[in-house]
């Protein structure tokens, strides 16, 4: 198993991904041929469950496709699920403090690091991919390796903490959400604000003091590209629904705009 977008963030190479919230298989299956590098299948916000996101994953899987999932929280088997099913990556939403991180990585990682249980699930072939039949402590050191754990930064405690969390072994990026962040700062949406910029530059130190990668929730392009000129190499720029409305009203637009002559 090898997890092809963390070998671009190895690489410091920039990378792109969306969020999924009205996906189906066949429009998975067309963002992985896609030049999207990831996509993040939300069940925080979406309404997706075990079932609905594995048969994503597998369409993803068809062309090499990486897929991260978002949790609707932290307890154990919404995390340990989405692993099981062949989930490269979980990004965890309202982490509050450092041992909630702790606890994360308790129920992410296999042994030596936390204590995931272990099972040859799907994301394992059933027993019969390479690296599950390379013995059962390979497998364990491949699936802690490839499969990431990423909380996110949107509350108070977390940003208090974030040095600390970025730090933990176990934990492996940090994501942080812009608009839970800066409710929290008490200026909702008010992403020009200094206090919200120097909270956003504070997590990215903490990540880069760890050696760990940051992304960022990027609501269109000139945001990403307004956090990339600062070094976010891995933006997550908005998601299914609004490409899919965009798209449509562009088409509208160009069929009834007359050409010029």
């Amino acid at each position: 198993m090898k997890n092809l977008w963390k070998e671009k963030i190895v690489n410091n190479e920039k990378t792109v991904g969306m969020f999924v919230n009205i996906g189906s298989e066949s429009a998975m299956e067309v963002a992985a041929m896609s030049d999207m590098d990831y996509v993040i299948i939300d069940t925080e916000h979406g309404p997706f469950d075990v079932e609905s996101t594995a048969a994503m994953i597998r369409a993803i899987e068809l062309h090499q496709g990486t897929t991260l999932v978002r949790v609707k929280d932290s307890h154990r088997n919404s995390i340990l699920k989405m692993l099981d099913v062949g989930a490269k990556g979980i990004v965890i939403p309202q982490v509050h403090s450092v041992q909630q991180a702790q606890e994360i990585v308790s129920y992410g990682k296999y042994y030596p690091v936390g204590e995931r249980g272990f099972a040859f699930a799907r994301g394992a072939g059933y027993g019969h991919a390479d690296h599950a039949k390379a013995g059962m402590a390979s497998y364990m050191a491949t699936c802690n390796r490839e499969c990431l754990l990423i909380p996110q930064c949107e509350t108070k405690g977390a940003l208090e903490h974030i040095e600390e969390i970025a730090a933990l072994e176990g934990i492996d990026g940090i994501f942080i959400g812009p608009f839970d962040l800066s409710i929290a700062l008490d200026i909702p949406g008010q992403f020009d604000q200094p206090a919200f910029q120097q909270a956003v530059r504070r997590i990215k130190k903490a990540c880069d003091d760890a050696g760990k990668f940051c992304m960022i929730y990027c609501r269109d392009v000139a945001f990403a590209r307004r956090w990339m000129d600062e070094g976010f190499l891995h933006p997550t720029v908005s998601c299914d629904y609004v490409y899919f409305y965009n798209a449509l009203n562009q088409a509208v637009a160009d069929i009834l705009t007359p050409p010029r002559e």
